[in-house]
Order: C-alpha cells, then structure tokens, then sequence
C-alpha cells in the first residue's frame, strides 16, 4: 500500500533517532507503531505530535517480542510498585500490549511525575495502564476480556482487513450523503438507520422490538443488501431497541466492526445474552449466544471525543448523550469538510444522579436526526427532585400499610438512578428502612458502573471516591441470584421493595414478583420508565384489572388489586420542553432536523414545533424512507 509506505516515512522523520520502530500496520481505525525500546519515549508527547502531522488515530506499542512473559512480569511489576498502593488485580492485554494494574490508590503505582510507570515499562516492556479498583467486580467485563484475549490473532486478521477497508482508495468527486430510515421512525422500537455516501454504508443502530420481537428493521430493502457492503455498524448505546439485533448480521453475511463506547460493548452483551434467555424460555429466541461471541470478537471501542476514521470518507466522534452508561450521540464527519450529520440516539438534556446533561456542542453540525420519545405537546415532566419525593412518598405510604413495592425497570440506567436516590433517602431517616431487594441482572449492571467512572458525573465520582459513600453498596440492598431468594421476598409477610427487570413487564424475573403481588390491594406497582404500547405494562399503566398472562406455554388471568402509581421524571429520555430546548441551545444551529423514536403523533409534533418555533427544516419520516442530505 503506497499510502502505508508513506506513512513509515514520514514517522521515522518525526520520532527521535533513539527510538527503534520495528513496524507501522492499519489495524482497525488505527495507524498502530511498535517500537522495539518504548522506555525511550517515556514522558514525550510522540502520539500528539504524530496525529497532528498524520491526521490518524496513532497508537504507540510495544514489539510483542521485548515483552515479559505474563507470569514473570506480574511478579516485577508487584516488586516495582509499593504494598501501599493496594494492588488487586493485574490483567494483560495481548492485542495492544498493555497490562492493566487495578488498584485502590493509583497515584501510588503511576508514582511521581510517573517514574513507577517508566520502571515498569522499562522492565516488563508491557505499557502499564492503571484503574482504581472497582467496588463491585463485574463477571461480564472478566469474561469479556478473556474471551477477546484468547481470539487475538484472529481480532488482529479483523483488524488489518478492517484497516485495509477503511484506507481504501476511492472517487473523492461528486460525493453526496443520504439516510435510509429502516426502523424506529413514528414508533419506538427497532431503531436502524442506514448512512450512506458515494464510497460508504454504515449502519446506526440494529434493534428489535421489546414489544414485539417478530418486527425487525427493513435490513431486506435494496440500499442495504448485500450486508458485506457495509462498512461499520455504529452503536449509541446498550439499551436492546438499538442494539438487539446486530449478532444476528453476521448470520446473515455482514463481518465488519461494530463501533461502541467501552461501557456500551460491556452492557451489550449484558443486555444480550440476557435477551437469549429470557426469549429462550417463551421459544422465541432468534439468534445463540455464539452470534453474540461473534459480533463481540468485531467490536472496536472509542472514548467520548476520540475522532476515529471509519471508512475513506467518514469520521465519527462519539459525544456524551447522558441517557445511560456510555450513550453516546455519534456525530459523522464527510469527506474533507462536506458534510456533518448527527444521529442523538436516546439522550437526556438535564443533569442526573449518574450523567452529566447530552452534549450539544459541536465543531459542525449540518443535519441532526433526533429522538422524540417525549415530543408531544403535553409530555411534561417533573422535575427530578419532584419525582424523587413522590418515590418516597409512595414508598413510604405502601410501607406503612404493610405491603411492598415493585419497581420494574431497565437493568441499566434507571435501577442505578433509582439505587441511589433510595440509599440517599434512607442514609438521611426520609425513608423507611425496610430490605430493598435488587434481582435479575441489575447488580451486573451496577458492577459495570462502577468499573467506569470517569463516565459517570463529578459529583457522584466524589461521593465514591473521595467522601467514601458508595450508593451501589448499601446495606439495605439484598442482591437476589437464586429463585429461593426471590421466593423469600415474596413470602415474607414483612414490606420490602424490590426492583426488578423488565421495565416494560415484558419478561424477566418481574415477572414473577407482579404474578405474586398482584392481587394484594396492600401493595404497590411503580413505574419510573417508559411503557411502550402492546407491552403489558403499558396495560397495568392505563388501568386493566385483569391481564393476560403467559405462564409455562399456557395463558392465565392475573387480577390486578395492587396500586398502581407512575413517577415521571426518572426517565433517560429528554422531556418535550427539553427536546426544544437542545435545538435552541444546539451550537452550531443545524440546517435540517429529523425526529424519529416516539409515537407518530410525537414525531409529526415535535418536527412542527421545531420549525415554527426556531426556523430550521424538519421531517418526521416513515419508515422505508430515504432522505437526501447533501
């Protein structure tokens, strides 16, 4: 490849003769330099310096044959870093040459102005990356790293092709941008969109419907297929109406990388697998926890504000969308300064317990696809600190009476918000004490969390780490792993609460907690999310006293006596005012909005308001529906 010689070039005139570079390959979106004695660049700036002049994702790393078996290194690097610095955990990453250092005081094993850093770079030859160790310990990230550490030469084989793919040669001339609306579009559900230009294909998100999960997105229509003309698939977050159905394009031929946050990746496959099981048990499973493997083995990972080439012509930045762990707002840049597009996913425009407010300025910014979940004219929410008292309120009152509380929510997000505002309430005497029991996957969830804090807001970090009160941890919380546990919160006669998945009662162990306590007037249902239609707790919501309910193949009746309560306010989701309020705010103003993600009706909306009110171009497309942008 003339370009890559080039490349080699150019690098050798830039590092300082010292520095032996054994070679320089594309690998994935990255320009990837081994060097042969990286001690030499301790403490240089090179990877700034080298982006600024190459205009490439650098990546500087250790030749894989200077590098300290795994064993011997471990035993130096717990030689090299004082006892005080509590080591408890220490993980190699083959594929990049790192090696992972968890532990409970990192200043002490980066050591002053990092002279502990270069003495174990010097050493082992692995390129030490430190983390504060995580207060609860996630299996999903453990597993996650030893399944992507035992298929490292074949990630590095997808990595090259991918690179390969991406620096391409093509037609810069007569180039144009156009968006293929294939779900999500006057509903909620399925989310997928396809960006196309000249050169490229990427798919943003690829979910099902939680309601429904015989609809999936129209991957069939002309502009998609094949699917091994797709260049990336681009994730905004774990949530399974955006990402639900991606293992299943590799079935169906796609075999390019999937692009997330690191927190996403984590989720995802949380998410997932769980999806798998619990579709598993209605015979409506619709791909293998193998697919999942698969399209994980493809996943590359970008932090927030990384600009990551993905195909000749598209580079994407991945912007805090505030609605979940590592949601992102994925922000396309075309060709060399033609066209800017910007697709929100499900984002929140207002500080929560967990999240900094969605992100909503941008170097350029031309047309922006936006969700509208809450665009309706009257979809107002409380304020967040009005909804947190309700909560309590409700809690306490069902308290009082002797009954229990069941919370269904998403596993991610919403338990966490809801943990928190519960261990705060009970930390200061406003709630009562009574056993809170966290079941189904939202401890895992929670443990993915608190692997990733620096994407969760200042605030909360301090309140872990600095004032020592960690809300995930309280001894209120009963962790529910086993059926006999969740039996035990249902039997006991003594008031509890219990948050539990699903948050739509669409399946998972909520469903059993409602089976149970349904029929007792002295208890109380509260949903703090959204409840799509067709979904069962959408029909508890709007009142139905009795409910179909699916039971070991068959169908029974379950009477609805319980209260039933909903506490706006929690929800990830930007309300309507601050749907409006993001555009009015949006810097650079966008030349052409597309609302998507929400009932038709909010849709149709949200887009004449935005035009009335600020001027700017709206659509509310159909699905099926090609937009020409540029």
């Amino acid at each position: 490849m003339v370009e890559l010689d080039e490349i080699r070039s150019k690098i050798r005139e830039l590092v300082p003769e010292n520095v032996r570079i054994k070679d320089v390959e594309f690998e994935g979106p990255l320009l990837v330099v081994y060097i042969e004695n990286p001690q030499e660049i301790a403490g240089i700036d090179l990877i700034k310096k080298l982006a600024k002049e190459l205009r490439k994702r650098i990546v500087i790393r250790p030749d894989p044959k200077i590098l300290k078996p795994k064993n011997e290194a471990e035993e130096v690097i717990r030689k090299i870093v004082p006892e005080e610095a509590k080591i408890s955990n220490i993980t190699f990453d083959e594929e990049n040459g790192e090696v992972l250092i968890e532990a409970e005081k990192p200043g002490v094993v980066i050591g002053k102005q990092g002279a502990t850093f270069r003495e174990i770079m010097k050493e082992v030859g692995w390129s030490p990356r430190v983390a504060r160790t995580p207060p609860i310990k996630s299996k999903t990230i453990e597993s996650i790293r030893n399944y992507l550490a035992s298929v490292r030469e074949e990630r590095q084989k997808i990595m090259k092709g991918v690179g390969d793919r991406i620096h391409r040669r093509i037609l810069l001339d007569n180039n144009w941008v156009r968006v293929s609306f294939l779900g999500g579009c006057r509903e909620v559900g399925r989310s997928c969109y396809l960006l196309q230009t000249r050169n490229t294909k990427v798919l943003i998100d690829c979910g099902v419907n939680v309601s429904n999960v015989s609809e999936s997105p129209y991957l069939y229509l002309p502009e998609v297929q094949p699917l091994d003309s797709i260049d990336a698939v681009v994730i905004t977050h774990a949530h399974l109406d955006h990402c639900g159905l991606v293992p299943l394009l590799y079935k169906y031929g796609y075999n390019g990388p999937i692009y997330v946050t690191p927190p996403t990746r984590d989720l995802m496959i949380l998410l997932q697998l769980d999806f798998i099981e619990v579709a598993g048990r209605e015979n409506e499973a619709i791909y293998s926890s193998s697919m999942v493997r698969e399209a994980l083995k493809h996943t590359i990972t970008l932090d927030y504000g990384e600009v990551t080439d993905i195909s000749p012509d598209l580079r994407l930045t991945f912007y805090n969308a505030g609605h979940i762990l590592g949601s992102a707002i994925a922000h396309f840049h075309v060709g060399e300064g033609l066209y800017n597009i910007a697709f929100t996913g499900d984002f929140k425009f207002e500080k929560t317990r967990l999240f900094d407010k969605a992100t909503n300025f941008f170097p350029r910014v031309e047309a922006m696809i936006m969700e509208a979940t809450y665009g309706g004219a009257n979809d107002f929410q409380p304020s967040r600190a009005e909804a947190e008292q309700k909560l309590i309120e409700v809690i306490n009152e069902t308290v009082d009476k002797g009954g229990k509380v069941l919370i269904p929510t998403f596993a991610v997000g919403r338990s966490q918000e809801v943990m928190i505002v519960l261990e705060e309430a009970i930390r200061e005497k406003r709630l009562k004490e009574v056993p809170i029991y966290i079941d189904g996957m939202i401890y895992e969830a929670t443990a993915i969390h608190t692997a990733y804090p620096e994407y969760l807001n200042a605030n909360l970090r301090d309140l872990i780490f600095y004032n020592g009160i960690n809300p995930f941890i309280s001894e209120s919380f009963v962790k529910v792993e086993t059926s006999s546990k969740r039996e035990e919160a249902i039997n006991d006669t003594s008031p509890c609460v219990i948050i539990s998945p699903s948050g739509m009662l669409n399946g998972g162990p909520v469903m059993e907690y409602f089976k149970n306590l349904a029929s007792n007037e002295k208890n109380t249902i509260v949903f703090v999310g959204y409840q799509a239609e067709g979904t069962m707790g959408r029909k508890v919501q709007k009142g139905w006293k009795e409910i179909p309910f699916p039971s070991n193949g068959k169908r029974e009746v379950v009477e609805v006596k319980m209260r039933v309560e909903t506490v706006d306010g929690f929800s990830g989701h930007s309300d309507r005012r601050q749907l409006v309020n993001y555009v009015k705010y949006l810097n650079p103003k966008p030349s052409k909005i597309i609302t998507v993600h929400g009932d038709e009706g909010k849709c149709i909306d949200l887009a004449s308001t935005i035009y009335k009110m600020l001027k700017i171009e709206t659509r509310a497309p159909l699905n099926m529906e090609t937009i020409r942008f540029f």
